[in-house]
């Protein structure tokens, strides 16, 4: 049983969040993107939150669907992802190395998109991520996106399961720099090169036709003259044996799994719902629309990120 004292400082706390995420949602808040859905169920808010506070050493996974509330489509939201808009499928690893003219294609659209994709800011979900790990709640979190709004917004205790679009690498000497000084090195090459883009997709590029591309330059490394790739793990490759390795151990050392803004489709993220199930943790799972967790969840909530997790308290479990 909470104290007097610690009651009256939940419901602080709640106006507190409450106060933010209204505010938040005035400035960081984009629906375009953002499947429709019922307001969060006074229910399923005290539901979460009794999960919430049984748990002492958080495990959170977010995907696509925490960032759509940043104005970022994702691939698979029913009827406005980019699945369902158009017949374009993201970037695959194995023709992204083989293929000049496929990395010319990503790169010179890649370009085009990198202002506004690079742009993009944490919304209240993000925020309340981060605030969950200064209270000591949170002991780690992986997300599958590469927009790098966990680290815009602060979180620390993070792996980016799949990369980040704001880092670019050398595959022959590995060598790294800015996604932002490429975009320099991307000017220099192409000073007279224009295009008119049709329409974002998820990863930070945009619609462009080939006759648009057929002229774009694309450098190399600057040190070896090697191939230059986002830091990212493109569709059909594979995440890192170390990586993962690092992420189970983390999972072992938590208590429970929140799963945010994910149908959890991809196996590199599910792989580790799986392992949570095997070690009998509680799972909540905050997402618009079926996940593949569903039939063995703790709880399935149907909202979305930025309007549902603000509305939970997460005390410091020392207190």
């Amino acid at each position: 049983m909470l104290s007097a004292r610690k009651l009256s400082g939940v419901r602080r706390t709640i106006r507190f969040h409450n106060f933010r995420s209204r505010s938040a949602s005035r400035t960081s808040s984009n629906l375009a993107f953002v499947p429709t859905c019922l307001p969060p169920d006074p229910i399923e808010v005290e539901k979460l939150q009794h999960f919430v506070s049984n748990s002492k050493r958080l495990f959170v996974i977010t995907g696509a669907g925490i960032s759509t509330e940043s104005g970022i489509p994702d691939y698979r939201s029913e009827g406005i992802g980019l699945y369902a808009r158009t017949d374009r499928r993201p970037m695959q690893h194995a023709e992204f190395i083989r293929s000049a003219s496929a990395r010319q294609r990503y790169w010179a659209r890649n370009f085009v998109g990198w202002p506004q994709f690079s742009s993009y800011q944490p919304n209240t979900a993000h925020l309340v991520l981060r605030d969950w790990e200064k209270l000591g709640k949170l002991h780690w979190l992986v997300t599958q996106n590469v927009d790098a709004l966990h680290t815009k917004a602060g979180s620390q205790r993070l792996t980016e399961l799949h990369g980040c679009t704001h880092r670019v690498f050398c595959l022959a000497c590995g060598d790294q720099i800015l996604r932002s000084e490429l975009q320099e090195q991307f000017e220099a090459l192409n000073p007279t090169w224009k295009a008119e883009a049709f329409g974002v997709a998820p990863d930070g590029d945009v619609f462009l036709t080939d006759e648009q591309v057929c002229n774009f330059q694309v450098p190399a490394c600057c040190k070896c003259g090697g191939i230059l790739k986002p830091d990212v793990t493109f569709f059909g490759d594979t995440v890192c044996p170390e990586k993962v390795n690092f992420v189970h151990q983390r999972l072992a050392e938590s208590d429970s799994m929140l799963v945010a803004g994910s149908s959890m489709q991809v196996y590199s993220g599910y792989r580790f719902a799986l392992a949570a199930q095997e070690k009998q943790l509680p799972i909540a799972v905050l997402n618009i629309g079926p996940t593949r967790l569903d039939h063995f969840a703790s709880l399935k909530l149907n909202a979305r990120c930025g309007e549902l997790l603000p509305l939970i308290v997460a005390l410091d479990p020392t207190s």
